[in-house]
């Protein structure tokens, strides 16, 4: 007879986590086996998850099921078992109102598949812009170990004979406007814009992100930029996945990795990068599910002391496929070395230090030195003043520094939704010195904080040769994009902040040398309006929109929602007062 003492000897994973109980486990051994796993399998080796967030309504993560089996061989190979689960998959062109809005109930869905499943460890896959940020907030809270592969950027397209990448869609739209792009041609753009799999071929939130991973000691050193459909990528996978088993081995958990040095070495790459606004706010989010607050005084500081080394679009006139070339992450790490901690782990078990020092990374324009930067200062500078009390951001890489230092009168717009078919109005009073204000596009007020795909120059202005224009806004923008733009402004207009009460002709002065943002306006007359301003809108009837409404924090907060942020932190928000 076969005691529970046998049992318990045969039974127990070698990392003595998903089914240690030899009573217990036995119907999670059971049903795992359903699927053609060997009794082996699911008793003697560490049971590795594949998060997947692939779907057929986000191309950007279609390649990821065949990734899924690189890292399936990759397990396998350093002798665990793999079991691949889904996730809410999310694509920022075919989620509507938008895919910030449910990057928290993402993050949500892994953290509780990671947590509550009968699994030792995990590996992240994921692509397009927040299904990134939502695994790694979702990992980080977790508490098992993790490991990332992103999908990768999809191959450049060719439009009128040239190349044509993300970015270039922002000043294509303007010309179908003005009628200088014919329909037949706009068809043919469509035709041609997305080449394949895999994420926008700049360097746009999701790439940004990746980089931002690999930064972090979440993904393996060299694999953020290497293109989605080369092969690769798939070796990136197998490695990943042999990776995720010394993981589970070990212990290894994401809090040991992501440390505040680490947070402190992303956000240093990230301006060296000139990479997307919206990192800024995921990585406080991640940060703060592990009660590490990193404030925008700390990413203005780390700004001016780091150049922008990096010349990829938007920020520059390089390619993805040219950084890559130089070696990607690595060989940047390399040049961003004496202002790093080198300390800090990386995604194989190395030190920054050592991965820096080993990387074989190629001579390449797109990548300079500290000495001979692109820029002398970080491509992100953080604003303050009276119209964003709590701060804004503003991406010096992307925009023409002639209006880098800028004052003039507002012309306000009170939702994203009404600039474009205001700015055709040949009727618009507006001069190339006007400040458009784009608000009511924040977390609460749009809700979901929205990505505002452009701040149309108004037509009469477009027709007089003007391109570009400052604009401020408490909502965010794509990573691709590019222009003068004071975002993310703090509070937003929904919960009460200034920029609720700013009127056509107010005086705007806007700095971004030395970070300041302000409303000039008396404010006797400030206080006289907000006794007669109400915050728009109604709290959502139901469903996940009301709940996001009700907790969500501001954007220096990361957007997350109050009670998933570590509560060491004790995490506030202004409360708006809806109609």
């Amino acid at each position: 007879m076969t005691s529970r003492a046998d049992i318990a000897g045969r039974s127990t994973p070698i990392t003595g986590e998903a089914f240690a109980d030899p009573i217990t486990g036995w119907p999670k051994r059971a049903f795992l086996r359903a699927g053609g796993l060997s009794r082996e399998a699911v008793r003697r080796r560490p049971v590795i998850g594949i998060c997947s967030s692939w779907s057929e309504l986000t191309p950007c993560n279609m390649g990821l099921r065949d990734l899924t089996e690189s890292v399936r061989r990759g397990v396998t190979a350093a002798g665990g078992t793999a079991v691949v689960f889904p996730t809410i998959s999310l694509h920022e062109q075919l989620i509507v109102p938008t895919t910030m809005l449910l990057r928290n109930l993402m993050s949500m869905d892994v953290e509780e598949m990671i947590r509550c499943s009968p699994i030792d460890g995990v590996v992240l896959l994921a692509g397009c812009d927040k299904t990134v940020p939502a695994q790694l907030m979702g990992a980080a809270s977790a508490g098992k170990p993790a490991i990332m592969v992103t999908a990768g950027p999809r191959s450049v397209a060719r439009f009128r004979g040239k190349p044509v990448v993300t970015d270039d869609i922002w000043s294509i739209v303007p010309e179908l406007l003005e009628e200088t792009l014919s329909i037949d041609e706009w068809d043919q753009l469509e035709d041609s814009f997305c080449a394949g799999v895999g994420v926008c071929n700049v360097m746009g939130t999701a790439n940004t992100m990746a980089v931002m991973a690999e930064s972090l000691g979440m993904a393996l050193p060299g694999s953020a930029v290497v293109p989605a459909t080369q092969s690769r990528r798939s070796d990136v996978g197998e490695r990943t996945g042999v990776r995720a088993v010394e993981l589970a081995r070990q212990g290894i958990t994401p809090d040991r990795l992501l440390s505040e040095d680490a947070f402190e070495n992303a956000l240093r790459v990230l301006v060296a990068i000139g990479g997307s606004t919206n990192a800024v706010i995921h990585l406080e989010a991640i940060a703060r599910r592990l009660g590490i607050p990193l404030g925008l005084d700390r990413l203005q500081r780390i700004s001016h002391e780091t150049p922008r080394v990096l010349g990829v679009r938007p920020s520059g006139e390089f390619t993805l496929d040219d950084f890559d070339d130089a070696g990607g992450v690595p060989a940047l790490l390399r040049v961003l070395a004496p202002l790093l901690h080198r300390d800090a782990t990386m995604g194989d078990g190395r030190t920054l230090a050592e991965v820096a020092e080993t990387t074989d990374g190629r001579p390449n324009d797109c990548l300079r030195s500290l000495e001979d930067p692109f820029e002398a200062d970080g491509g992100i500078v953080v604003l303050r003043g009276s119209l964003a009390p709590g701060g804004s951001i503003f991406k010096r890489s992307a925009a023409p520094s002639a209006l880098w230092t800028h004052r003039g009168p507002a012309l306000v717009f009170e939702d994203p939704s009404t600039t474009l078919e205001r700015s055709l109005d040949s009727s618009l009073h507006a001069t190339p010195d006007t400040v458009l204000v784009v608000r009511n596009a924040g977390p609460v007020g749009a809700p979901g904080m929205p990505e505002i795909e452009t701040v149309p120059v108004p037509i009469t202005l477009r027709q007089a040769g003007v391109r570009d224009m400052v604009c401020v806004t408490d909502g965010r923008m794509s990573g691709t994009q590019f222009g003068a733009v004071a975002l993310h402004i703090t509070p937003e207009a929904g919960v009460g902040g200034p920029i609720g009460l700013v009127r056509d002709g107010d005086e705007i002065a806007l700095d971004a040398r030395y970070g300041v943002l302000d409303l000039h306006v008396d404010e006797r007359e400030l206080d006289r309006r907000s006794t007669e301003h109400r915050t728009r809108g109604a709290v959502p009837a139901r469903g996940y929109e009301a709940l996001y409404v009700q907790h969500v924090l501001q954007a220096d907060q990361g957007c997350d929602l109050d009670f998933l942020v570590d509560p060491a932190l004790g995490a506030s928000r202004p409360r708006p007062e809806f109609q």
